[in-house]
């Protein structure tokens, strides 16, 4: 017989509403990637999976000729891709209300996700981004630490995935 102790404390992991924020798609050829970037205030990363960052502004490489942009709501983005537009053509959709972001940390995150995420986590740089599946909804997670992630979803999905994530986080709190 073995005696085994659990800090089950220990993998405590929060999951927060982030707030709410701006989001575009931008769809882009590469040929006016660079253009469309500075309009924006960044540089747009070319690799898929790649983050770039200025003050506020992120973005996420999704494709060769896809990014979402996220920053604070309220911020004139679409204005100042509008001004390049004639030199520049490129599709910039807002899609904040299609999509809520949750906010997971802790130090069983991977835990949680690799619950319902077929993707190797643990290997994802942090800083880095992908877009994935999680059980059967489209996310993209974002990794900003080494246990802190984001998770988009779209708001038809919240319930299925909040559900997802809430069994998996007793499962883990029970040691299972």
């Amino acid at each position: 017989m073995t005696s085994q102790k659990h800090d089950f404390a220990a993998a405590a992991i929060r999951i927060e509403d982030a707030a709410p924020a701006l989001r575009l798609s931008l769809r882009v050829k590469p040929a006016h990637r660079d253009a469309v970037g500075r309009a924006l205030g960044l540089d747009l990363p070319a690799r898929v999976g790649q983050r770039a960052q200025a003050g506020d502004i992120q973005a996420l490489c999704l494709g060769p000729d896809e990014w979402l942009i996220a920053a604070p709501e309220g911020a004139p983005l679409a204005d100042a891709a509008r001004a390049v537009y004639a030199d520049a053509p490129h599709s910039l959709v807002d899609i904040s209300d299609r999509e809520i972001t949750l906010r997971l940390s802790g130090p069983a995150v991977l835990d949680l996700l690799a619950a319902c995420c077929p993707r190797n986590l643990a290997a994802m740089a942090v800083g880095s981004a992908a877009r994935t599946v999680f059980d059967s909804a489209t996310v993209i997670l974002w990794r900003d630490g080494p246990a802190d992630f984001r998770m988009d979803v779209w708001r038809s999905f919240a319930p299925h995935v909040r559900s997802l994530l809430a069994q998996a986080q007793a499962e883990i709190a029970a040691g299972l």
